[in-house]
């Protein structure tokens, strides 16, 4: 007998967007992705950008806040295990986070060849 009406697939999708929705909450670089992704979309819009530029937008967007999840998870989990100051913990925490500025740098200068042109265009 299940404990609700809700399907497994249901309750995990639950759970996922509960993640989001506490990684949103909690975690202040979440939220200045959401800024820039935010800012990203009104410049698309204004600026006109090309379905292919908004694609690739789009996997951006994914690829930079999903990896911000995952730094979110693996800090959490650390934490969970330890409170003490060890190498091997700081060293996960590291590369999480290091994985997010990656992609958020790589998005930035991507960010930048897609939108440079067009802002030009713009004023001129």
């Amino acid at each position: 007998m299940r404990k609700s009406g809700k399907s497994p697939l249901l309750r995990s999708f639950g759970y996922a967007f509960t993640g989001i929705g506490r990684t949103i909450r909690d975690e202040r670089n979440m939220k200045i992705h959401l800024v820039f992704t935010a800012l990203v979309i009104i410049g698309g819009i204004v600026l006109g950008i090309s379905r292919a530029e908004w694609i690739v937008c789009l996997i951006l967007f994914g690829l930079v806040m999903g990896l911000e999840l995952v730094n979110t998870a693996v800090e959490a989990a650390v934490d969970l295990v330890t409170e003490e100051k060890k190498p091997l913990a700081g060293k996960a925490k590291d590369a999480a986070a290091g994985a997010v500025l990656a992609a958020a740098i790589a998005a930035a200068v991507i960010g930048l060849i897609i939108f440079i042109p067009r802002i030009a265009l713009f004023f001129s």
